[in-house]
């Protein structure tokens, strides 16, 4: 099946400005058994020098080989290849088909568990054999697995049947045992299907067979991804800055809105999830709805085709006001080489020394899609408690169009005040003593949905 789902996601939907969230992204792959169904046939070798501990060896890793099928097949232990099937076939001095092609695992490791050890080698008659076996219009992957720890003693050379085997687009493994007589390893490279290094093995002792049988059936049924490469890029308005422990794969962070996460293999033996956190922050450039990525691709060996959703997150900041601008400067040239220059900058006056005064004013929980009436009333303190009016300010906020209502930071409410007006108890000739001022503010919306009713007189 390969990879069956992917997600992305992340912990909250909404966060304030310049705060932290996490994302998750996870994928779900099961082994291509389930969807691809094979028919495997398993020649083993159960002549005179597979007696003792090399019969046992091979029982249980038989065993174990039958267990990874029955689970890639379906996702779970049940005693059942699914629409797969597996036969036994023994051999020594000829070959026995100890099942036909079955479904049923407990038939088939009763099978193998019955096995005695007599007898020469003719890897003839057991590759004959299973060819019998496949030799049906099932229209399913047909596999051969030769296990066998010695040289052909007796009967004709394989070769030919093998050859044969392969035309019928039969794939043959081919796992040799090191026995007492040792075994003919250019045979086995003769008779295994190309690439070699997939298709055979060569096993030093017994108690090595079971983890290269274990290699078969994990190739048999087909991871459902190898080699995944991911690489996540958050658009410019966020940062990441940290990942979290993950128990699948290696990932780092490659740049301030990047990673990249790698798992070698993903649903080897079962249907497997694989998951990646990681802390994303916002930069404070902007707010609302944000997308928070700005690509994510993904690649693997067996070309899943995959895609992650784009999840948004809601930034709540204050929205920033700027009724005021800076002066337009005025432009001064020199001329040549002249070290002095008078300039009229016009009627610009200054009468007395004073103080500009700035005020910054954030107003809370405005409404979407209404303007705001804003006034600021400034008076000055003097020693006795009484106040002087000192400045009047009003202005039009802006609506915003959010959908939900928030803050709304209205910046740079200036008052001029000379020292001449200094009403605080100090000099009127100096800036440094202080001055003691009162700031009233006064808003309302400008835009409502309020009406009058209407009286009807009978």
């Amino acid at each position: 099946m390969g990879i069956i789902t992917s997600n992305k996601e992340t912990n909250v939907h909404s966060i304030k400005s310049g705060g932290t969230f996490k994302v998750k992204l996870t994928l779900t792959a099961e082994p291509n058994l389930s969807s691809n169904p094979v028919e495997v046939v398993l020649i083993l070798d159960k002549s005179g020098s597979m007696y003792g501990e090399p019969l046992t060896y091979l029982k249980t890793a038989t065993e174990s080989f039958l267990d990874i099928l029955d689970e890639a097949a379906d996702g779970s232990s049940d005693n059942s290849l699914g629409e797969s099937r597996a036969a036994i076939v023994s051999f020594s001095d000829y070959a026995t088909a100890e099942t036909g092609l079955i479904a049923n695992t407990v038939i088939l490791k009763s099978a193998v568990n019955k096995l005695t050890s007599a007898g020469k080698t003719n890897h003839a008659a057991a590759f004959a054999k299973a060819i019998e076996l496949l030799n049906n219009p099932s229209g399913k992957e047909k596999i051969i697995v030769m296990i066998t720890d010695g040289k052909t003693t007796i009967g004709q050379d394989a070769s030919p049947i093998v050859n044969s085997a392969k035309a019928m687009g039969i794939k043959i493994y081919c796992l040799g045992l090191l026995g007492n007589g040792g075994i003919n390893e250019k045979a086995l490279y003769d008779w295994a299907s190309r690439p070699v290094t997939k298709y055979m093995s060569i096993s030093p002792s017994a108690q090595e067979l079971q983890k290269y049988f274990e290699q078969i059936a994990e190739s048999i049924s087909g991871p459902g991804a190898t080699n995944i490469i991911i690489n996540e890029q958050v658009n410019s308005d966020f940062e990441i800055i940290k990942i979290s422990p993950h128990s699948k794969g290696t990932a780092v962070i490659t740049g301030n809105d990047s990673l990249r996460w790698n798992i070698p293999v993903l649903g080897a033996r079962k249907t497997e999830t694989a998951q990646l956190e990681f802390t994303v922050k916002h930069l404070g450039k902007t707010t609302g709805v944000l997308i928070m990525n700005k690509e994510i691709t993904y690649k693997d060996n067996e070309m899943n085709n995959v895609e992650f959703p784009v999840p948004q997150v809601e930034v709540n900041g204050a929205i920033e006001v700027l009724p005021e601008e800076c002066p337009v400067p005025v432009e001064i040239e020199i001329d040549g080489c002249k070290d002095c220059i008078e300039y009229d900058m016009g009627e610009v006056e200054i009468q007395s020394l004073g103080r500009i005064m700035q005020l910054d004013v954030t107003m809370k929980n405005i409404c979407p899609n209404r303007r705001v009436a804003l006034a600021v009333i400034l008076s000055e303190v003097d020693e006795n408690g009484e106040e002087h009016k000192r400045g009047l300010k009003t202005t039009v906020v802006p609506a915003h169009y959010n959908q939900e209502c928030r803050d709304i930071k209205v910046k740079c409410l200036k008052f001029v005040l000379p020292e001449e007006l200094d009403v605080s108890g100090g000099s009127t000739t100096s800036i440094c003593n202080a001055r003691h001022f009162k700031a009233r503010i006064i808003s309302h919306y400008i835009d409502h949905d309020f009406e009058c009713c209407e009286v009807i007189v009978p």
